[in-house]
């Protein structure tokens, strides 16, 4: 996946290359800005508010100043910037003043717009000049040699008397330009994540907040599971009996019609069509909810796929636990859809699905030797399964160089199994088949 942070964008190889740094600098840069017309701001608002009437709007400051912000958060930070402001509960100044004053953002707004005023803007004037403008000053060497034509004096300390000299100091300012772009990302990565803590919404800040959100997407897909088992068990105790009692009746009626005759073709036909409708129920059965899964777990499920996977596939998944149905079952058609891009998109070889729980988390690994390239934002069907697992505060994470190989991570955090359910046993293998 497509790196989403400062942070995130440091592993990849290409960083220097791409356009991180370029969001790392724009960041900094206006972060600098806006800190010094703040300070500037606050300022006047201060000496105002002497004579109390400077106070309300002092004190409300950073409200604006956080929308400014969160809005600048987006250079370098791609997941959204909600607003954490409430909706007054009536219309007019009054009602949204006393709303606000009595919000914690507001105060969080306020104590972050003291802090870019006074501290952080001075620290992104440093990081740059340090990140930048030493770099481009050494780069600069060659040039400013050409204009004074004797002798340049580099960051003030460096004298230049030669167009070798002036090429090395050049040399040496790329290195250090492509060197500091790293710790500079870091920079900027930690301002972006301190705006974040401050300036959005809290989880689990009540009601109302993120924190309900995510338990109702939760129960959604709590949901969503128990009427995909209830679909699979009607299908199969429903039309699958009904399709086998119409195959056993149509193979009496073809031992009963007379041989070599229109009606024993056309009954040999329709059997074999009920016979071919029949496989295609069971295949969409196993596709909805695998009774495998249900009955042995996550590790002999991701056997089973392997099996039917187009593509030869080693599978390492022994001594996984049973872990809760939902986790099992978003980890398993994570597999399963990777498998399903393997076979289609990638010209693979060979696959292996490495599946393990240490720590309390499940990581699913499935990898092949294919071209690689694989982008998710392509239509892959991965998009919806990363929205999936995300509602069980998992990831799931592509590295897909060009020319390949593919690692497709799942990370799921689910509790251990306790004592007593890892000691239960499954239910038995004729209860799974009911083929």
């Amino acid at each position: 996946m497509n790196p989403r942070t400062p942070w995130q964008a440091l592993t990849r190889p290409r960083f220097p290359l791409g356009a991180w740094p370029w969001r790392v600098a724009g960041y900094l840069v206006s972060g600098a800005l806006v800190g010094a017309v703040a300070a500037a701001g606050l300022l006047v608002l201060g000496v105002f508010s002497l004579l109390l009437v400077g106070l309300p709007p002092l004190l409300l400051s950073g409200i604006a100043l956080g929308r400014v912000e969160r809005r600048r958060l987006g250079i370098v930070d791609l997941d959204p910037a909600p607003d954490p402001h409430r909706v007054p509960a009536a219309p007019g100044l009054a009602a949204w003043f006393r709303t606000r004053t009595k919000e914690q953002a507001t105060w969080r707004e306020l104590a972050y717009a003291l802090l870019l005023a006074t501290v952080l803007w001075p620290l992104d004037l440093l990081a740059l000049a340090v990140g930048v403008g030493l770099p481009a000053a050494l780069l600069g060497a060659p040039f400013q040699l050409a204009v004074d034509g004797r002798e340049a004096k580099v960051v003030k300390a460096y004298l230049v008397t030669s167009y070798p000299e002036a090429l090395v100091a050049a040399l040496l300012g790329a290195v250090l330009l492509l060197a500091l772009a790293y710790p500079l990302a870091a920079v900027a990565g930690a301002r972006a994540a301190l705006a974040r803590a401050l300036l959005t919404p809290r989880e689990g800040g009540g009601p109302d907040g993120i924190g309900e959100v995510i338990a109702s997407r939760a129960r959604l897909v709590d949901a969503f599971e128990a009427e995909r088992r209830r679909i699979e068990r009607d299908l199969h105790d429903g039309a699958q009996q009904r399709l086998v009692a119409l195959t056993m009746t149509l193979g009496l009626a073809r031992l009963d019609a007379p041989p070599g005759g229109p009606l024993a073709e056309q009954l040999a036909k329709a059997h074999a069509e009920a016979g071919q409708v029949l496989t295609e129920l069971r295949e969409l059965i196993h596709g909805i909810h695998p009774q495998v899964l249900a009955d042995y777990g996550l590790g002999p499920a991701l056997a089973d796929a392997a099996d039917r996977s187009a593509v030869p596939v080693d599978t390492d998944a022994e001594g996984l636990p049973r872990l809760p149905r939902a986790v099992e079952s978003a980890a398993y058609f994570a597999g399963r859809e990777a498998l399903a891009n393997i076979g289609k998109h990638s010209g693979a070889r060979r696959a292996r699905i490495t599946a393990r729980h240490r720590d309390g988390v499940l990581r699913l690994d499935v990898e092949d030797d294919g071209r690689g390239g694989a982008d998710p934002a392509g239509g892959s069907g991965l998009t919806g399964l990363a929205d999936r697992i995300a509602v069980l505060d998992g990831t799931l994470t592509i590295m897909s160089p060009p020319g390949g190989p593919t690692l497709l991570r799942v990370e799921i955090p689910c509790p251990a199994p306790t004592a007593s359910s890892a000691s239960s046993s499954p239910r038995t293998a004729s209860s799974s088949a009911r083929d």
